[in-house]
């Protein structure tokens, strides 16, 4: 099939690269030049594992190219894919200007019937929106499509191309035929394709996000508790992760969640609630619990180390929101790295991926290190911010001689505490004992 996709950040390039994976014509379009020079000369945008790999495959073989041009994309698809992003506003509502410009645009090129696809994240009624957007200059056949994605960065191609489920909603049955035979070759197992109405699949993804989001804040509200009852919140995890009610997954405590999705989802699906005069008092809750459990381990470091840090050397592990990714907005680890620099600390960082995003925002208030080890060199303790698979197993004898203290604040209660124990560190992590 003919495909265009509006947009090349990460879900544009994810989707698009996947379906020209299996046999679709696929034009991204950005308004980039840069970046679209850069796209088509074969340099990838973003890291995501496994991505690359059928990036370069596709490419050469003429089945995904890249454009400025919005006339050749509309020219040349029968599905128009808008993979375009939608930032939350002050009052926490999705940013629906760039999406509705570019429906008018299509209103005014498109010369025959096309699936104008809502790809993006956005708030219940925006097919509606683009329907309008688009009937403004254009009075053919069309059809908008809400399809949201539900990719976890880190294993987005297999989530693409293996997907649990994918929702459709949809209005007329020429749509429905089509995105059926779109979608078909990803859901040989058996996994559904759920055609719904378009408000109710623009829910869906609110919801699903708003879910996740409300089981991280819970387990770490259980991991506080967990703290000043002497309780360990693995026992618990584990004990209520094994009723399939429930579920192991998003069960981990940690400092907060992150990243493009929950924080903006939780915030745009609390603002379309009010709209409709509902208070959603569960997600503004999760909200706050989040933002309080971003800082969790700042008094635990101002109580072993003071209030002034001027003078100590504070080393963190991961700064990406989460592993296997490059991804730093709403990461937990800026925080961190705001507070301790604001106490006076001197930040040296390590990330497998992230440094040059956090580099750019920093610049030299933070120093930027080549290993794991490299960042704990003459430092007084280590803030590991981020779970990545690397830190789990660490030289210990390398780890000992770097460190000036022996000390470490764990706020994705990487390392069991009797390890730590056993290799004399004073340890503190999520919901468990400290380790003295």
């Amino acid at each position: 099939m003919k495909i265009a996709l509006i947009g090349t950040g990460y879900v544009g390039l994810v989707s698009g690269t996947c379906f020209a994976e299996t046999g679709n014509d696929v034009v991204c379009v950005d308004i980039d030049q840069d970046k679209v020079s850069r796209l088509s000369a074969g340099q990838i945008t973003i890291y995501e594992p496994g991505l690359e790999i059928l990036f370069k495959r596709n490419l050469k073989e003429g089945r995904l190219r890249f454009t400025t041009s919005l006339q050749e994309a509309v020219d040349h698809a029968t599905i128009i894919f808008l993979a375009l992003p939608t930032p939350p506003g002050e009052d926490g509502s999705a940013d629906l200007s760039y999406v509705l410009k570019v429906a008018r645009d299509l209103g005014n090129i498109m010369t025959g019937y096309r699936i104008i696809v809502d790809k993006s994240t956005v708030p219940v009624g925006t097919a509606d929106k683009v329907h309008a957007a688009v009937r403004e200059n254009y009075n053919g056949e069309f059809d908008v499509v809400s399809n949201p994605e539900f990719l976890r960065e880190g294993v987005a191609v297999d989530d693409f191309m293996k997907p649990d489920r994918v929702v459709i909603g949809v209005e007329s049955e020429r749509a429905r035929e089509l995105m059926n035979e779109l979608y078909a070759p990803y859901v040989r197992q058996g996994n559904p394709i759920l055609f719904m109405d378009t408000r109710s699949a623009e829910l869906t993804k609110y919801a699903a996000n708003s879910f996740l989001a409300t089981k991280i804040s819970f387990m770490n509200e259980v991991a506080r508790l967990c703290e000043l009852l002497g309780a360990d919140v693995d026992m618990v995890r584990k004990g209520i992760g094994s009723d399939d009610r429930i579920g192991k997954r998003f069960l981990f405590p940690g400092i907060g969640y992150g990243g493009s999705c929950f924080p903006k989802d939780v915030k745009a699906l609390i603002h379309s609630a009010s709209e409709v005069k509902y208070d959603f008092k569960i997600l503004r809750a999760v909200e706050d619990v989040n933002a309080d459990q971003k800082k969790v381990l700042i008094p635990r470091i101002t109580a072993r180390f003071g209030n002034n840090l001027a003078g100590k050397t504070a080393a963190i592990w991961g700064l990406a929101f989460k592993p296997n990714t490059d991804d730093i907005r709403e990461a937990p680890a800026l925080e961190m790295i705001d507070a301790l620099l604001a106490m006076g600390a001197t930040v040296r960082a390590y990330d497998p991926e992230a440094m040059t995003n956090v580099q750019r925002i920093y610049g030299d208030k933070v120093q930027f290190c080549e290993t794991q080890y490299d960042a704990c060199q003459g430092a007084d303790f280590l803030v590991i911010a981020t779970e990545w698979p690397e830190f789990r197993t660490p030289d210990f004898d390398k780890l000992d001689k770097a460190l000036n203290n022996k000390v470490v604040f764990d706020g994705r209660n990487v390392f069991e505490t009797e390890t730590m124990r056993r290799h004399g560190y004073h340890y503190y992590s999520i919901g468990r004992e400290e380790v003295a």
